[in-house]
């Protein structure tokens, strides 16, 4: 499947279409994939009950648990997690989540990118994605 990237710059602000949550958009760069994966509480795995998180830094994200939390890695959307709580540890913002991770994917290429972005597709875009692991993924 060609998957063409989409022209033109994607923010944290971006406001051209109203949307019912807020749901975000982060990066898990290319090198941290393989552990990321391996964590815990992924796709298809039992649950643990372990809450994980991602780290964003001094900015705190506009989500709130029971939002969707969606991951991009290699150049595609990789799927989302529901988001159970938002926190400032340490000095820095997280998003946690805990099990119940879905691997969707949409019709286009997503560049990396760092910080945190709203969605800009609708839900009824996104196609099961089966080989979220592994497709298109250079080991």
């Amino acid at each position: 499947m060609g998957l063409a990237p989409k022209r033109g710059r994607r923010s944290a602000n971006f406001n051209s279409r109203r949307f019912d949550s807020m749901d975000l958009v982060v990066t898990v760069p290319k090198w941290f994939w393989p552990e990321w994966v391996a964590e815990g509480d992924a796709v298809g795995e039992p649950e643990t009950g372990e809450e994980w998180v991602f780290s964003l830094g001094s900015m705190k994200p506009g989500i709130k648990p029971g939002e969707r939390l969606y991951i991009v890695a290699h150049g595609r959307l990789r799927g989302y997690a529901p988001v159970t709580s938002i926190k400032l540890l340490v000095g820095q913002w997280v998003i946690c989540r805990k099990g119940g991770a879905v691997a969707v994917t949409i019709p286009e290429a997503i560049r990396g990118f760092q910080g945190f972005r709203k969605v800009w597709w609708h839900r009824e875009n996104e196609i099961p994605f089966p080989e979220w692991k592994t497709e298109g993924v250079a080991l």
